[in-house]
């Protein structure tokens, strides 16, 4: 307790060759001194002339880092252990220069169908200074455990189904990835859905075919008023224009 950290410094996540520093800051009973570490694939190594309290990083590859102060009565502490996370491609559309840490997505998940049983992994990232915190979702309901980029279920279930987003958010605000569907299920059986939309088709193969889906209802926007008028006036012109035409709704 001699030596108390007054600010512990913090992980960070930004492109390839950006500037960020790393601060730390402690309170002693006598003068302190620092020094500064980091870590790459396990090796764990002083940084020379790393001995003030702040540390400025142009970023070129993923490391941790720590600091080490001590006092002059040879105690010392050392600070938590934070990350660098580095992304060689950066966001199109975001000039670092222009970039104050806000969340920025650099990977979006990808829609997937897997069999019952097995395992579903959905990932993304982001940019950030701090490095962002993630929350997924799915159908808009918060999953309690899922905290981080990757999100992994062992045992993929038929309720597991369903539309994914994740929110990745620090200090400076928010931003979500792309909505997905995910879908459980059999790996020869057809969604139902699918079966029946051939159902309606099939008769119809001969000729020229429109198929018209009119979606009032959205689960995470207000239900819309126009999706009805727009099926059945656009139903008579593509009529006129010798198609056959299967409107389906929701």
């Amino acid at each position: 307790t001699a030596i108390v950290i007054t600010e512990q410094p913090i992980s960070v996540s930004v492109p390839v060759g950006y500037s960020v520093t790393l601060r730390c800051r402690a309170e002693g009973r006598t003068s302190l001194q620092y020094q500064w570490f980091s870590q790459y694939q396990s090796v764990c190594c002083q940084i020379p002339g790393a001995t003030k309290e702040d540390l400025p990083i142009t970023a070129q590859q993923s490391q941790l880092y720590t600091c080490r102060i001590n006092d002059l009565y040879k105690n010392a502490v050392f600070s938590d252990w934070v990350k660098v996370e580095v992304h060689q491609c950066v966001a199109r559309g975001l000039p670092p220069r222009l970039w104050r840490g806000e969340p920025v997505i650099v990977l979006n998940p990808t829609e997937q169908r897997v069999e019952v049983g097995k395992p579903l992994q959905l990932q993304c990232a982001a940019m950030g200074v701090p490095a962002p915190s993630y929350q997924w979702y799915r159908n808009g309901n918060l999953l309690e455990h899922q905290k981080k980029k990757k999100l992994w279920i062992t045992h993929a279930k038929v309720s597991d189904s369903g539309t994914y987003l994740c929110c990745a958010s620090n200090s400076h605000g928010e931003h979500w990835t792309n909505a997905v569907d995910i879908h459980i299920g059999g790996a020869t059986s057809p969604p139902a859905e699918y079966l029946q939309l051939c159902r309606l088709v099939s008769p119809l193969a001969t000729g020229k075919i429109a198929l018209l889906v009119g979606n009032n209802r959205y689960q995470h926007h207000p239900n819309l008023m126009a999706p009805v008028t727009d099926v059945f006036e656009l139903s008579l012109l593509l009529e006129q224009l010798g198609f056959q035409v299967v409107s389906l709704l929701d």
